[in-house]
């Protein structure tokens, strides 16, 4: 799993801390809980996880950065279980996701930063290259999974199977997040059990 030291960085300086960067972001998503999004400063992050503002300063240029990476170490925390079968593992994904959604950390960064994305498209590429591009591995690992398994064919070519891995991705985390921020509904067992059939075998499979 990858750690706060294998975030991106260009700042130049003293060779990175592991113990500073997690406690800068969790510093970071403290403060998102505490104060939101406008009131975040880098000077109150800094104060909170005890480091001299430069140091902040010298690993993210800014507000926006510090915060896209305090919310993709945390997704990284997800992990793709075997469980025997692409739908247990599937279903096995979607509650650890809807798990991970509910702390009031999580939630809080997540819907602070697509919010502000809205508005900078420089920080929606940071979303998509920090947090969206490194969880599409999920879906990779699974489809590669179950064709070894027999129990999908393999793609005719790479183009094929990166487009399927976006949209296998979008549509997952899509449903998990609008059912748990948007509508504010439960993922439990039996609501992963039905995403599971729809999304594997179809329409057909509402009923």
């Amino acid at each position: 799993m990858p750690s706060s030291n294998d975030l991106p960085s260009n700042r130049p300086g003293r060779p990175r801390s592991v113990g500073a960067d997690t406690a800068i972001l969790e510093a970071t998503r403290a403060s998102l809980v505490e104060l939101g999004w406008s009131k975040l400063t880098m000077g109150d992050v800094a104060a909170r996880a005890g480091v001299a503002k430069t140091t902040l300063y010298r690993r993210w240029a800014g507000k926006n950065e510090l915060v896209v990476d305090a919310v993709a170490v945390l997704f990284d925390e997800l992990e793709l279980p075997d469980l025997g079968s692409l739908a247990a593992d599937v279903q096995g994904v979607v509650l650890q996701f809807a798990e991970l959604l509910e702390r009031p950390e999580t939630r809080t960064a997540l819907m602070a930063v697509v919010a502000e994305s809205t508005r900078d498209a420089a920080l929606r590429t940071r979303i998509q290259d920090s947090i969206v591009n490194r969880q599409k591995r999920l879906v990779v690992q699974g489809r590669r999974r179950a064709q070894e398994r027999g129990e999908l064919p393999p793609e005719p070519d790479g183009r094929t199977a990166s487009l399927a891995a976006d949209l296998i991705f979008d549509v997952i985390a899509g449903a998990v997040v609008h059912r748990t921020l948007v509508s504010a509904e439960p993922v439990d067992a039996d609501w992963a059990r039905r995403f599971t059939s729809l999304l594997l075998s179809g329409l057909g499979a509402v009923a």
